[in-house]
């Protein structure tokens, strides 16, 4: 038998094929009971977030340098339905999201006209241009949106839970779907972000405490939606930046209650917030096109802003050395050293560091190991490598051999770096002032979700496949 699924339907909950079959597992019931009721483990053995316990890819541990589908491969399993979303951990558990396509056809209750309602003619006819240039349509069919609940050991399926039965009103960029934000965890508590299919939290044994239905969005050229939450210490940090009226909020994490709520000046972003403390006190801080904004983690009041960012911004910012790090590079290249500790507009100002514009990721975040700070250009696999306290460059847009396009975000391990690029190939590099490729490495699937580290233990998601690389 399955181990505890739990199902909670659209008439239950509210409003980026056929139920989840896959994954069953066969354990005495004894074993059963015990999974199911137990606290959760203490444990050191986490990846809880997307970019992981440092929230900005470093890693502990010592994962293989070389690998492929027949070397240190420790288990492989396909995934069922879609999605681009990175693997959380927390002890021996692995959470995913995914989004599965029914049989089911039903309209969605608010079509996407409608939604748009409130929008200008002018940002009206760019939706339907850029849904026209990519050939984005809104489904008619329902999907089921599911998080995964994966033993570590072998990947085999301990739960899955159904947070929303719904026809999404927009479509997507056929780089990713309706389930590209990951999930954040805490040991005790799950927390998912659906963007218009809402915001979800869940025990550890998959069982909903709550769901928040925070409004539908329409984004950019209808690309789709993928901002993971994060969490303070009080609150689940959720960012709905979109062409309609974009806003940031904060909710209780037991009670899904709204703590606080910001209204943006922004237009699409799929970028994450970066919670982090600054002189004992706690700080969210969001990267965008208008304005790099840091508010207040308790009570939301903007603390400082500054712009200086191009638009479409998908990098998170990095915390190092009294600094913030700031970057996008889509129609341009920004990437700002901003100083913590400022109040006010911080524009122009000597409480920027240093700047630079040249060789900014488009897609992928960067990687500051050591005082070493480390982007990939656009979405190619061209790397440069500047002095995270300077800005003073080492090297510029060097090419990585065998690495083409990239959209997962590089983590760094043991003075390596790992960058996956989309085509599945996965770069090694000796990190350092040098450009040093120790390995190239191939698996046989297309790889767009950041990996997780955990000691020795290497988790890649890829289209159809959920990989564990360690030493044979």
């Amino acid at each position: 038998m399955q181990l505890n699924k739990t199902e909670t339907y659209s008439h239950v909950t509210g409003p980026w094929g056929s139920k989840l079959k896959s994954f069953i597992a066969v354990i005495p019931f004894a074993l059963v009971l015990a999974l199911s009721t137990r606290a959760p483990a203490q444990t050191t053995e986490t990846w809880p977030m997307w970019r992981g316990p440092s929230l900005q890819g470093m890693a502990k541990g010592n994962p293989p340098i070389t690998f492929g589908e027949k070397k240190n491969l420790k288990w492989k399993i396909r995934t069922p339905g879609h999605g681009e979303s990175s693997p959380v951990i927390w002890g021996d558990r692995l959470f995913l999201l995914t989004a599965v396509k029914t049989d089911k056809i039903l309209p969605p209750s608010k079509g996407t006209r409608e939604i748009e309602a409130g929008l200008s003619e002018e940002s009206r006819e760019l939706l339907e241009k850029g849904a026209q240039r990519f050939g984005i349509e809104a489904p008619g069919n329902m999907f089921d949106f599911n998080v995964l609940c994966l033993s570590r050991r072998d990947g085999r399926q301990l739960w899955e839970t159904t947070v929303r039965t719904e026809t999404p009103h927009e479509g997507h960029h056929n780089d990713h779907g309706y389930a590209s934000a990951s999930p954040v965890t805490d040991g005790k508590h799950v927390w998912c972000f659906f963007g218009s299919r809402g915001m979800h939290c869940l025990d550890m044994d998959g069982k909903l405490k709550w769901s928040r239905d925070l409004g539908k969005m329409v984004t950019r050229a209808r690309f789709g939606e993928a901002s993971s939450p994060a969490l303070t210490s009080k609150a689940v940090i959720t960012l709905m930046d979109q062409e309609g009226p974009s806003k940031i909020l904060a909710l209780d994490r037991l009670t899904g209650k709204t703590l606080w709520e910001r209204e943006r000046d922004e237009g699409t972003s799929w970028t994450t917030p970066r919670v982090t403390m600054h002189d004992g006190r706690e700080l969210v801080i969001v990267n965008g096109t208008t304005r790099t904004r840091c508010y207040d983690a308790e009570g939301g009041e903007v603390l400082w802003e500054c712009g200086g960012q191009t638009v479409n911004v998908i990098p998170s910012p990095l915390v190092g050395f009294d600094m913030v790090y700031c970057a996008s590079g889509f129609r341009g290249n920004a990437l700002q050293a901003i100083k913590l500790g400022h109040s006010g507009d911080l524009t122009g100002t000597d409480a920027v560091a240093w700047e630079v514009d040249r060789y900014t990721p488009y897609v992928p975040s960067p990687l500051l190991h050591g005082e070493n700070l480390y982007m990939l250009w656009g979405f190619r696999g061209k790397i440069s490598c500047l002095n995270a306290k300077t800005g003073a460059s080492y090297y510029d847009k060097e090419e990585i051999e065998g690495i083409k396009n990239v959209y997962a975000s590089p983590v760094g391990v043991r003075g390596r770096i790992y960058i996956v690029s989309r085509d599945g190939k996965v770069a090694v590099l000796a990190a350092g002032t040098e450009l040093k490729v120790l390995a190239v490495n191939e698996l046989d699937d297309d790889i767009d979700a950041s990996p997780a580290i955990i000691g020795d233990e290497m988790y890649l998601r890829g289209k159809s496949h959920l990989y564990c690389i360690a030493k044979d």
